[in-house]
């Protein structure tokens, strides 16, 4: 986590998402600017946090640690959202891993000023409401998507909101190469059902193996198979 000290930077962020509209009081001034690099952790779950963090710009994925240890997926992250909506009541931990898959720029309000200043303040209570009510579907949304929907929608959904894009022989293509192991968790399946799938996409042509990562060749009918799954 790199904080940012850019006033033009920061001002420029507020204007953009209104987020001084969200409050009763100008909250300007407890407001910093931070850069998450690609694969950093805005938030583990069960270790205590400092700061509730509007996202602004990038990409994150949500999952949860099970009981068990293993990881399951919930969600991405790719507009302005709040993070920390839950722990801003009575919590000092986290409740859910926030991971940056790429680089990611959150505003952060102190925790101790948020619960100083915003915990009675009823504008943004209700924002917090529509914030939670939103977050409570969408995870409805996805278990649901975990246990209905075949791995291979879920294999494609996934490799297109985690996959990076690179110029490669003068065109942009997607190349998708993350621990096979820890995908296998996140999606909820076996490591040797996340090969079959992946070799099965391979041979319908959607993509293609390369040494050590794997490329996008037919985004299009990957997208039609995505669905746009937990985007």
């Amino acid at each position: 986590m790199v904080k940012i000290n850019d006033f033009k930077l920061i001002d420029y962020y507020i204007e953009k998402y209104k987020i001084n509209q969200l409050f009763t009081k100008d909250m300007r001034e407890f407001m910093e600017l931070f850069l998450f690099k690609k694969n950093e952790h805005i938030c583990r779950d069960g270790e205590d946090i400092n700061y509730i963090f509007f996202f602004l710009e990038g990409k994150v994925k949500v999952y949860i640690t099970l009981s068990n240890g293993k990881s399951l997926l919930n969600c991405f992250y790719q507009e302005f959202k709040m993070i920390g909506d839950i722990e801003i009541i009575n919590l000092n931990r986290a409740s859910t891993n926030v991971q940056a898959i790429e680089d990611t720029y959150c505003i952060g309000i102190s925790l101790e000023n948020a619960r100083q200043h915003l915990i009675n303040d009823a504008k943004f209570l209700r924002f917090l409401c529509n914030s939670l009510g939103e977050k409570l579907d969408r995870f409805a949304k996805n278990t649901s998507i975990n246990l209905l929907y075949p791995l291979e929608n879920r294999l494609a959904s996934y490799i297109l909101a985690t996959g990076e894009r690179i110029d490669k022989s003068g065109e942009r293509v997607i190349i998708f190469n993350e621990k096979l192991t820890e995908i296998s968790e996140l999606l909820g399946t076996s490591y040797r059902h996340l090969l079959r799938t992946l070799n099965n996409l391979c041979l319908k042509g959607f993509i293609k193996k390369e040494n050590n990562y794997f490329e996008v060749i037919d985004e299009v009918n990957l997208r039609k198979l995505a669905a746009d799954l937990y985007l």
